[in-house]
């Protein structure tokens, strides 16, 4: 067994402290992500983990990416028979993380999901690029397949069948919008006192704030 024990770091880069924040999370989100978009270090800021609720009771998390986000929530856009969006779907639940180690944050999120409209699901699609297009449409997405073949030959099937037309969007592909009831702003500090503030939504929609222990 590998002894992992001497990987660490101080983190020395930045603090997070009552009288410089946002009251409303989002905007402090926005603060944060944009400082996150014009970092050179960070290549896709808007890249974020999302976690759901599996059968067997046990979490799966996997990376996807944010494609807009306002004062209602963060949308993403998956297949909704994948095993995230059957989660998503029926139990309308998602945690959410970003993480950005050269800055030394991260944000948790827990939010109620549910799907976006179907104008706006058609409206992204058609601004992906064709290739995405195609294989929304190609993978059976956390199906079991065969191999690797079985998806370049159904791509290269559609793309004989699709030369020349317009793709529209397959009904089993959409957006989701993760309605955050709460938001934790994570900032590294130096001998683990990190700065933790949440931001928790109550029954009237106002966002109270309150700072957690590291």
């Amino acid at each position: 067994m590998e002894n992992l024990h001497h990987h660490r770091k101080s983190y020395e880069k930045n603090n997070l402290v009552e009288d410089q924040i946002n009251e409303n999370p989002l905007i402090q989100f926005q603060n944060w992500f944009d400082e996150a978009k014009g970092n050179e270090h960070i290549s896709e800021a808007n890249a974020m983990s999302v976690s759901t609720m599996e059968e067997d009771g046990c979490p799966r998390i996997r990376t996807v990416l944010l494609k807009s986000y306002s004062e209602e929530g963060f949308i993403f856009y998956t297949n909704y028979e994948s095993k995230k969006g059957e989660s998503l779907d029926k139990t309308q639940l998602a945690g959410i993380q970003f993480f950005w180690p050269s800055l030394e944050r991260q944000i948790i999120i827990k939010a109620r999901v549910e799907r976006v409209s179907q104008d706006l699901s058609d409206s992204y699609f058609n601004e992906r690029p064709r290739g995405s297009q195609l294989g929304a449409i190609v993978s059976p997405q956390s199906s079991v397949i065969e191999n690797r073949q079985f998806l370049e030959d159904r791509l290269h099937k559609l793309e004989n069948e699709y030369e020349g037309k317009n793709i529209s969007r397959p009904e089993n592909w959409g957006g989701y919008i993760a309605k955050p009831y709460e938001i934790e702003f994570w900032q590294g500090r130096p001998n683990r006192l990190h700065d933790r503030i949440l931001y928790k939504k109550d029954k009237e929609n106002s966002w109270s704030i309150c700072r957690l222990a590291p």
